[in-house]
């Protein structure tokens, strides 16, 4: 079994290696397992799994979020977030750089993706930061780091894979990541304020930002009241996440028509990036349950939980050597990629050490944060560079504090496991 596994490995290493698609990498390993441990009908095990796994009505969820998401990335809401929260941060150390914090979270709460946060709010931020003179390292590293709050803060698309492919379920897995959310946020605003005071030249006289208005608050009102929308409908129980889904898109409409900006070729650009989105992430999700197939057949998942038990880790060795793993996986993959190759064998072993389903999908997507901001591959890294023109080496450097601070997190969620359980546990009609 140990060869097959090691085999297995090396060829998806190899697939991903020459540019394949990792969803048909990774079905195209998933056939190339069953069939090296001679299984009977793999033809039929092959379709089953793929059916299976797509067959789930809380997967709806999954286009529906990521239209919303796309209607407000083409709509002004990167403006009316930076002009809406300028007023609010003003008098805080470190003024304006506290923006890109507060955009990104609200944000977040929207679209449920890292790469939408950080270019919506970027697109705005960086301009107008610069113009002002604010440290470009300071602006590039909030962006950075304040963007994977799209994966933490609900809705999150990483939530929903990791629900499905989990079996565990997504409303309280939402409710799980608010706390973390905020924690995050006031660990980030905490920085920029500690920095500010200690670096009073990275951050421009108070006269620079006498442009922001207070009548510009009324432009945060909308998305946050669609936030309590989406949000508050699954925590009080009236609506599942594909039903708070539909009132995410109706709103996001509502609010491009606000802006001015709904158009026939707004609406069809969102619609064609959904599609493509949705249909990539389907397939990795499709050829990873064959991979899963294939692994469950082989019993390397029951093994490795045994192996756990035998070696008598604790919850935190675990999760440290977890941790490492993690780290090491997402200088690579990026983060649905993460979540599905590794399920299949991560659950077991910590369900063997008594780590609750719900805490550990919040602890992968705070793993799947970190790649973000992780070289080579890491996504909101790219985008920075498109955004400033700098090298890519120029901005992981200045997202280094950001990323201690996300490691920071870990060991708070560890520690005090009840900040991820707490909500959840409260939740009508769970």
């Amino acid at each position: 079994m140990t060869g097959t596994f090691l085999i297995l490995v090396g060829l998806l290493a190899v697939l991903l290696a020459l540019g394949f698609w990792v969803g048909l990498a990774l079905l195209v390993v998933g056939i190339a397992g069953l069939v090296m441990l001679d299984a009977s009908n793999a033809g039929g095990l092959v379709a089953s799994s793929v059916f299976s796994s797509l067959d789930s009505w809380p997967l709806t969820a999954l286009p529906l979020f990521l239209l919303m998401g796309e209607l407000l990335f083409h709509s002004k809401l990167s403006e009316n977030m930076f002009k809406g929260f300028a007023p609010l941060v003003r008098w805080l150390p470190g003024r304006l750089l506290h923006v890109n914090v507060l955009g990104c979270g609200v944000l977040a709460a929207i679209v449920g993706s890292s790469g939408v946060c950080c270019a919506t709010i970027g697109r705005m931020s960086v301009p107008e930061l610069t113009r002002r003179g604010y440290r470009e390292s300071m602006i590039i590293g909030t962006l950075t780091g304040s963007g994977t709050l799209g994966l933490l803060i609900p809705p999150s698309i990483m939530m929903i894979v990791y629900g499905i492919v989990s079996q565990t379920s997504i409303a309280r897995l939402f409710l799980a990541g608010v706390l973390p959310g905020l924690l995050l946020m006031a660990l980030f605003m905490g920085y920029i304020a500690v920095w500010a005071m200690l670096n009073r030249e990275g951050v421009p006289t108070q006269a620079s930002d006498d442009q922001v208005r207070w009548r510009d608050v009324g432009r945060i009102v909308p998305p946050i009241v669609l936030v309590f929308f989406v949000i508050g409908s699954i925590y009080g129980g009236w609506a599942t996440p594909t039903e708070s889904a539909v009132i995410g898109v109706a709103g996001a409409i509502v609010l491009a028509g606000m802006g001015g900006s709904l158009s026939r070729a707004m609406l069809g650009n969102a619609l064609t990036g959904t599609v493509k989105t949705s249909t990539l992430i389907l397939l990795i999700i499709a050829g990873a349950s064959v991979l899963t197939t294939a692994l469950d057949y082989s019993g390397i998942p029951k093994y490795a939980a045994q192996a756990v038990l035998a070696m008598n880790l604790g919850q935190y060795e675990l999760l440290a050597a977890l941790t490492v793993l993690y780290l090491v996986l997402g200088c690579f993959l990026e983060g649905v990629s993460m979540i599905v190759l590794t399920a299949s064998i991560v659950l077991p072993m910590t369900q063997a050490v008594g780590i609750d389903p719900v805490w550990l999908g919040i602890y992968l997507v705070v793993m799947v944060e970190l790649a973000q901001i992780t070289p080579p591959v890491g996504f909101n890294l790219f985008i920075l560079q498109a955004l400033t023109g700098r090298s890519l080496l120029t901005v992981a450097r200045a997202s280094i504090p950001f990323f201690l601070l996300l490691i920071v997190a870990i060991i708070l969620l560890a520690a005090f496991p009840e900040i991820v359980l707490y909500l959840p546990r409260t939740m009508i009609g769970r």
